[in-house]
């Protein structure tokens, strides 16, 4: 079980009892209880209302104001709970999303008089674009239906695709199809930015024998490296809230020290270049080099000499 799920877990527990102990949470999902502790905190930075209780007796509750009946919330509901969780929800805020939330809202006991928690939403330019081909592609996803599109690569070279549709994976900001490709004769993952004319075909297929074997070895992992930096105060917040209050200390001449991962690619390096002059890496040194070779490329765009 990964870190969401065990949060949506606790989080359905304390809606049903009144107070569970870290380490009953612990036995329950064979993890630490300071690991237990961290999730607790996660909960609470999330403005999820989470108490705690000291004692021989003590342990974790919710707000007793903020208890909801958990028979009015179905199995789409809790999924759309667990996509609000993992953060998605800003990339892929949907109307059932939406209507979890309120549902969620109009549950709230009518004894609590103002509510602690705002939530806000950015409108995306490009949301209703990419809301469109991924429903597109879960819709063929559930009906075994073909999916046709012209993919355009790296270089720029357009291809005409037909694919058998089996998963939609999110990673580092984008969005992705794993499919059987019948031009390819193999499995192939493809990026969905780089499709157009995406289109639901009427003619079906049934899923191939090897389709598990091939999804549970095509789980994409980017290849993270550890960094340190010197960062300015005015971007301590983002630390935290990204890697945790143990990712920055405070050094004896008083500036701070961030310890940070990211991934080893122009991704990763596209994240730390949006943070300009505020952060300095000063280890490793081949990657504050890489970096420098990257930032190095970026002026060359504006050379005038060029």
């Amino acid at each position: 079980m990964g870190k969401i799920e065990r949060l949506i877990s606790i989080v359905m527990i304390l809606l049903q009892k009144e107070i569970v102990s870290a380490s009953e949470f612990a036995k329950l999902f064979h993890v630490s209880k300071r690991t237990i502790l961290r999730d607790m905190e996660a909960l609470s930075m999330s403005n999820i209302p989470i108490y705690a209780i000291n004692g021989v007796n003590g342990g974790y509750g919710i707000m007793e104001e903020y208890k909801l009946d958990k028979r009015l919330l179905s199995s789409q509901d809790l999924e759309n709970i667990l996509t609000a969780l993992s953060g998605l929800e800003q990339i892929l805020f949907s109307p059932e999303v939406e209507l979890t939330i309120r549902k969620i809202a109009s549950m709230v006991h009518a004894n609590a008089q103002q509510s602690s928690i705002h939530l806000s939403f950015y409108d995306w330019k490009g949301r209703a674009e990419i809301l469109q081909v991924l429903r597109t592609c879960q819709d063929a996803i559930n009906q075994g239906r073909l999916v046709s599109f012209d993919y355009i690569d790296k270089d720029g070279k357009s291809t005409k695709r037909m694919v058998e549709p089996y998963l939609l994976h999110f990673s580092e900001m984008s969005w992705y199809l794993r499919g059987f490709c019948l031009e390819r004769r193999g499995y192939r993952t493809f990026k969905l930015s780089r499709t157009e004319h995406l289109h639901m075909e009427s003619k079906t297929f049934s899923p191939r024998e090897d389709v598990a074997h091939d999804l549970a070895e095509a789980r994409y992992q980017p290849q993270l490296i550890e960094v340190k930096a010197r960062i300015k105060p005015a971007i301590r917040d983002q630390f935290i809230e990204r890697y945790g209050r143990n990712s920055v200390i405070s050094l004896e001449d008083e500036s701070l020290l961030a310890t940070f991962q990211v991934p080893h690619s122009p991704i990763g390096f596209q994240l730390i270049a949006g943070f300009g002059t505020n952060l300095r890496i000063i280890e490793p040194a081949a990657i504050a080099e890489e970096f420098r070779t990257f930032l190095s490329s970026m002026l060359e765009q504006y050379d005038q000499a060029k």
